[in-house]
């Protein structure tokens, strides 16, 4: 059976040594017996040949298969890069171009105390080249019985000094290191990864598997932009020291494409050093926190009304009182006896925006406060948006308190995207953190008139002398907005002297509804009274001057050009005038 054993062989070797017994028997039967001798000789030289000849044959089948696996294998055909493995993640750039985030490669240092000559020398060197080493790990390290991780994410250069130092049992091993250029810019809204590379917070988390995808090939595009983004956190650092305020928000979205163009918290943290920071300046209050926002959520009461028919702009409400139940409702600044729904806006009056409110009744104000996205968390793709906190019972007093923004507690990126919604047009777009290459189809809630009216009265607030966001405006801009200032909740009761002072605004007010048009919330939570506020804390001294700022500063980046006309609001102008008809007569005898 040991003779036929190489028929069992690969096929190539079998045909080759059929072909050397072939040659074989051919030249024996080719010599005579008197030459045995010469044939013997012959048969050696023969069987050498073929030897070098069959090796010769198989080094330049192994030469041509390794230049073809070099130049022509399929590893990269598809595209230019070698596809990524482990915890590699694509870059991270804002919708310019601009790096947010990227993989670098770092090392790890080991140590393995068998190869170690003076464990003493080697603790002392490590302890002053790495200040951040805990003594307890590299003592541990160093005392073991096999190799040990010691320490990781270390620069080239870093690992190029230590290298210098030459110490015997000490080496390092490549690692993929996720490193963030701009620190603390942009932490919230971009977030980080642990070590192993998954994606923690933010957009790192909320788009994880895709960035991972496209690791090696592409980088993931947000809807950010840098320079819109470093205006506002710019600005709102200014206000949140200047206020001493406790915590901070700043947003900027566009309204008609729900694209995140900035968004902050304060206080911030470095994404580079995320443990180093405390879970309260990690914490995305745009989208993880959820407050009783105050007087912008007239913003949604105003809209319900006209949108829905329960009111005008020529409706009129006696402001003098207004009493439910046991509980007796004031407003800010006292005006007394009847003003149109334009005055109650610009007013900033709780008494009429609650009797505009209960006109409608619970199941419109109900239905429209869905419609405008305000029961649920906010459809963007962050994973820390919170729900909102809302009523258990809707009541008279409930309707009324929920009208100028008590009992109902929503986030942020709430507020940007029901807003959005009610001043793009009467769309609701989902917000997002991807750039769009084109307008989404967004879902109709509010007639286009009702958003129209909307932009004018919000524009109005802003120029009218009783306004209260005069100190947002900027020249040339056509700026909209509304104040809110909110009793914060302390203990349980609503505090005389701790607000949550919030500006909602929105630019250009002017201009057809399909223009491009922006959303700027500034929200400041318990601002400190100061002497150049007249001892005020409200939105209109701290909040909107802040917005102002911020889109005097982001306007060009967003190609919001300057009119030297002042914009009129036609709209409002033309018929706020109260009217004296039938419905505008039956809501005032009934509330009054």
């Amino acid at each position: 059976m040991s003779d036929l054993s190489w028929h069992r062989g690969p096929f190539g070797w079998r045909w080759l040594s059929q072909v050397l017994w072939a040659l074989e028997r051919a030249f024996h039967r080719a010599f005579k017996p008197a030459q045995a001798a010469e044939a013997i000789e012959g048969d050696t030289r023969l069987r050498i040949f073929f030897l070098l000849a069959m090796f010769f044959t198989g080094f330049v089948f192994l030469a041509i298969g390794a230049t073809h696996s070099a130049l022509f294998a399929d590893l990269g055909k598809a595209n230019t890069y070698v596809a990524a493995t482990g915890a590699a993640r694509a870059d991270l750039v804002d919708r310019n171009g601009n790096l947010l985030a990227v993989d670098l490669t770092h090392y790890g240092l080991y140590v393995d105390p068998r190869e170690i000559w003076d464990t003493a020398e080697t603790e002392r060197v490590l302890t002053a080249a790495l200040p951040g080493i805990q003594p307890q790990r590299l003592e541990r390290a160093l005392h073991s019985d096999r190799r040990e991780y010691l320490f990781g994410g270390l620069t080239p250069d870093e690992k190029a000094r230590l290298q210098d130092m030459g110490l015997p049992g000490v080496s390092f091993e490549e690692e993929q290191h996720r490193v963030y250029p701009l620190g603390e810019s942009g932490s919230h809204i971009i977030g980080f990864t642990d070590k192993g590379g998954a994606g923690l917070a933010g957009v790192e988390r909320a788009f994880d598997d895709q960035i991972r995808r496209q690791a090696g090939h592409e980088p993931f595009v947000t809807s950010i932009d840098l320079r819109v983004q470093a205006a506002l956190e710019d600005e709102l650092r200014k206000a949140a020291v200047k206020f001493g305020v406790n915590d901070a928000v700043g947003i900027v979205t566009n309204i008609h494409t729900g694209e995140i163009l900035g968004l902050t918290s304060w206080p911030t943290y470095d994404a580079n050093a995320p443990t180093q920071f405390a879970q309260a300046a990690m914490t995305d209050k745009a989208a993880a926190s959820v407050y009783e926002p105050g007087s912008v959520f007239k913003v949604f009461s105003m809209a319900m009304g006209l949108d829905s028919g329960s009111a005008t702009l020529q409706s009129t409400y006696d402001v003098s009182s207004l009493q439910i139940g046991n509980r007796t409702i004031h407003d800010f600044h006292a005006v007394h006896g009847a003003i149109t729904l334009p005055e109650v806006f610009i007013h900033s009056s709780n008494i009429g925006t609650a009797k505009m409110a209960m006109h409608a009744g619970a199941p419109t104000l109900t239905k429209y406060f869905k419609l405008f996205g305000l029961f649920d968390p906010p459809k963007v793709e962050l994973v820390e948006t919170r729900k909102p906190l809302l009523p258990t019972r809707w009541s008279d007093s409930t309707v009324a308190s929920t009208s100028f923004g008590q009992s109902i507690s929503v986030s942020p990126l709430n507020l940007a995207q029901g807003m959005g919604a009610i001043l793009n047009g009467g769309e609701m777009v989902p917000l997002t953190l991807r750039k769009l290459d084109k307008r989404p189809e967004g879902q109709r809630i509010i007639s286009e008139d009702t958003s129209r009216k909307m932009l004018d009265l919000m524009r109005l607030n802003v120029t009218a002398k009783e306004g209260s966001g005069g100190k947002a405006d900027v020249p040339g801009l056509s700026v909209g907005g509304k104040t809110g200032t909110a009793q914060l909740v302390i203990d349980k009761h609503y505090s005389k002297d701790r607000v949550l002072a919030s500006f909602a605004a929105v630019f250009p007010t002017d201009g057809p509804l399909d223009a491009d048009r922006y959303y700027v919330l500034i929200m400041l939570k318990d601002p400190k009274r100061l002497p150049e506020t007249f001892g005020f804390a409200t939105a209109g001294w701290n909040a909107a001057p802040a917005a102002g700022r911020v889109i005097d500063r982001i306007a060009p980046f967003v190609g919001v050009k300057r009119t030297a006309a002042a914009p009129t609001v036609s709209t409002v102008a033309a018929e706020a005038k109260p009217s004296g008809d039938e419905d505008s007569q039956a809501i005032s005898e009934t509330e009054q």
